[in-house]
Order: C-alpha cells, then sequence, then structure tokens
C-alpha cells in the first residue's frame, strides 16, 4: 500500500472513453493478480458449498468386486438355458463363503459380491425356483445384470478436480472413497462498506432526510452466496480522511474490500480519490457503459480487489453479481455462476445503442411457456430486486429486443 499519490486520475469519466462490463474485467485482469487462495483441512460434514483445493484420487477400484445388479440367482451364462441346484445365497456386507461349482446357482441380492465361478445374474422373474432347484428357460449373456470390478472409478483415477465446488453429490463421493478431512479453499474475508451521511442501521428509525442501509446487507448476503466470508464495517461517512484511513484498515485486514455508493463523480463521492490516494495500483477502471450501474470502480492494492458499487441498490446488486462476479470468482477459487431460466419476452425491452443494459424481470406461467415481464428501473427502488425473478441482459448490439423474443433470465445469487 502506498501512502501518497502524487499524479492523481481525474475523477470524472467521459461517456466515450466508458468500458463494456466485459472489457472491464479484461482491463482488471491485465493489471491485476490475484493471489490464489490458501487452503485448509476440514471435515466431510462441513464441506457442502465450498471450493475443492486438491484433486481426489481413488484409492482402489469402485465397486471393489463384481456385484450384482439385480435380485436373482447368480450363474454360469454359458450353462444356460438349464436346471441347476442351488447351493448358497449370498448376504450383503459379506463375501461369498465358497465358489460355486457346475451346474450350480445361488441366491444373491441387488450389490450382493459374485461368488467365485460365477458371471452372470438371472432376475428373479426370469427363473422359476423350487426347493433346491432352479429352472432358467432362456440363455443368459456373459456379464448380464453383473457390474463389473471398477465400472465406477478405478485405482489412480482422479474423480474431483480443484476448484470444483462442493455439492451434495461430491459429499457422497468423497464418503465413498473415505476422505473425511476434505482440502478446500480458505474463504476469502472481504469487507463491506456503505457510504453516505443519510445513512443509518437497519435498528434505528430514520429521521426525514435518512434511510435504513440496506446495500451492505444485500452486498454482504450476495458475497456469502458466491463463497465469500463478508465482515461488515462502518458506515463510511462523507469525509476524505475518513475514506481513506477506512479503506486503508480494511485493505490491512481483508482480502478485498466493497464499496456501495460514493463512486461517482458529485463532490461528495470521495472513494475514487481515496482509492487513488492510497492504492497501488489504485483505480483501474471507473465508469461503465452500462444501465445501471454506470459510475461502478473497480481498483486494486497489492492484488486486493476494491469494488466500488453504486449507491442505488439495484445498481449495486446487479454490478456485483452480473459484472464483478469475475473478480469474486478469483478470490473464492471457482467461477461463480448464477442460475438461469429460458423465457420469452411478455413486452418489448430498448437499451440504449452500444451500451449493456440490464433489464430486472418478473417471470409468469400462462401453462404453455415462461414469460418475462420487464420492470421499470427506477432509482430510488429498494424493493425492485426483491420483487424481480432475475434480469435479462442486453448486449449492445441488442437495441430493441420485441415481445415475444426469447431471453435467457438470470437469477439473483442465494435466491
Amino acid at each position: 500500500m502506498r501512502s501518497v499519490n502524487p499524479v492523481l486520475p481525474k475523477t470524472e469519466f467521459a461517456v466515450e472513453r466508458l468500458l463494456p462490463p466485459r472489457q472491464a474485467i479484461v482491463a482488471f485482469f491485465a493489471r491485476v493478480t490475484i493471489p490464489p487462495p490458501r487452503s485448509e483441512l476440514i471435515a466431510l460434514d462441513e464441506a457442502l458449498g465450498r471450493i475443492l483445493a486438491e484433486p481426489v484420487v481413488t484409492g482402489d477400484d469402485y465397486p471393489a468386486a463384481h456385484r450384482s445388479a439385480m435380485d436373482g440367482f447368480a450363474l454360469r451364462a454359458q450353462e444356460t438355458p438349464g436346471e441347476f441346484e442351488l447351493v448358497d445365497e449370498v448376504r450383503m456386507g459379506a463375501m461369498p463363503a465358497a465358489s460355486i461349482a457346475i451346474r450350480s446357482a445361488c441366491r444373491i441380492p441387488t450389490g450382493g459380491v459374485l461368488p467365485e465361478g460365477t458371471d452372470s445374474v438371472v432376475p428373479i422373474e426370469e427363473a422359476r425356483a423350487a426347493r433346491n432347484r432352479l429352472f432358467v428357460d432362456e440363455a443368459v449373456a456373459t456379464g448380464a445384470n453383473v457390474v463389473e470390478r471398477g465400472a465406477d472409478m478405478r485405482r489412480g483415477e482422479t474423480v474431483l478436480q480443484p476448484g470444483r465446488r462442493i455439492r451434495a453429490p461430491q459429499v457422497g463421493v468423497l464418503a465413498t472413497l473415505g476422505v473425511t478431512a476434505v482440502p478446500v479453499y480458505r474463504r476469502p474475508v472481504v469487507a463491506v462498506f456503505s457510504s453516505g451521511d443519510e445513512l443509518v442501521d437497519p435498528d434505528r428509525s430514520p429521521s426525514p432526510g435518512q434511510i435504513r442501509d440496506s446495500n451492505r446487507y444485500a452486498i454482504a448476503a450476495s458475497l456469502r452466496a458466491m463463497g465469500v466470508t463478508a465482515r461488515h464495517y462502518p458506515t463510511l461517512r462523507d469525509e476524505e480522511s475518513e475514506f481513506e484511513s477506512a479503506l486503508a484498515t480494511a485493505l490491512a485486514e481483508c482480502d478485498g474490500v466493497v464499496v456501495t455508493g460514493g463512486s461517482s463523480v458529485g463532490e461528495r463521492d470521495r472513494l475514487p480519490h481515496a482509492v487513488a490516494t492510497i492504492a497501488d495500483p489504485g483505480i483501474v477502471v471507473h465508469g461503465l457503459r452500462v444501465k445501471p450501474g454506470k459510475p461502478t470502480l473497480f481498483g486494486a492494492d497489492a492484488g486486493k480487489p476494491i469494488i466500488g458499487l453504486p449507491g442505488n441498490p439495484m445498481s449495486a446488486l446487479l454490478m456485483l453479481e452480473a459484472v464483478a462476479a469475475p473478480i469474486i470468482a478469483a478470490l473464492v477459487g471457482a467461477p461463480v455462476v448464477a442460475a438461469t431460466l429460458q423465457a420469452r419476452l411478455a413486452a418489448p425491452a430498448r437499451s440504449r445503442a452500444d451500451w449493456t443494459w440490464y433489464v430486472p424481470v418478473t417471470l409468469q406461467n400462462d401453462g404453455e411457456a415462461l414469460f418475462a415481464h420487464p420492470l421499470p428501473v427506477r432509482s430510488f427502488s429498494v424493493s425492485l430486486t426483491a420483487r424481480a425473478d432475475g434480469y435479462v441482459v442486453m448486449e449492445e448490439r441488442d437495441e430493441e429486443l420485441p415481445a415475444g423474443a426469447p431471453v435467457s433470465v438470470v437469477s439473483f445469487l442465494g435466491g
């Protein structure tokens, strides 16, 4: 961290120089290298949602022996059709007591280990059993209804790669392989600030001219959904020295910083000057060719990202999830992927030429198709993101989308 920057960039941004979102992210990573996350071992039962830090390699074949895929009778396929002597019964959790002699068969449950000397299983409904005799009327193929040793996982096979987000299926694989201490990436700690003299904590009653701070909690919730440990910091007031000292403290304590408000070009917007003053390389991108969210700022200090989001609640959440997610993904160690649904626009959606627009929508199913209803973007609206089921991205080329156009609706994270 540097103490002073003798040459500060201009805080105003010209529309003709604004970058579209994708180029802004490319520009950020061209100048900022985020260190790979550190790893730690955690208990298997705590691994859900975490990011795997090391490859998981099988120590043995799975299954470890040939197993039956059906309830039935184990026998030699080459001896079918015909009559067999029923000589034994395979029990779950135990190896068969002995090999099976010629023209003999044994009962076997689904998942049971095939006895030595057998290679196929006849389902119960395809054979007739009477006392100690079994009658099979049709020929059976070798390997029929048998799961071969190693059919699922082979010894030495890498079944899970680093960077994989651990969900319930991966937990099951880890348990199957006996991995009870799971190597995962440590959750990065990101400082979350709101800025503005008008903000009060949610447990206070605002006076006229004040509002409760919703951004800090919405942004923290979104970061947690991405795999981050969000740490609340006190609200930044509109004093330049406080911005600088608070940011410096947070950068020393955390892996990154997210600030809502104060990122525009007004006289009271302190964030750009503070970032340019205390951080190295400081500001990388200031202003995007998007709506909503034009005043977004990307900066860094010694590999720690600084993300400045608009004060508008809708803009702040959209810019974090729709644009800044790759930066958070680099901290976390895995891509941040939001769920999407395919729908059709219920009404036309219009944007500005050569700009990227994010259109909040509600979804409605009329019984035949899923329709996305565009919502008006109002800068004062706190409830807009809660009312929306997601958003549609209108790229630079999508100046107008007609009613009925197929669209992908991106869900908000943690929804």
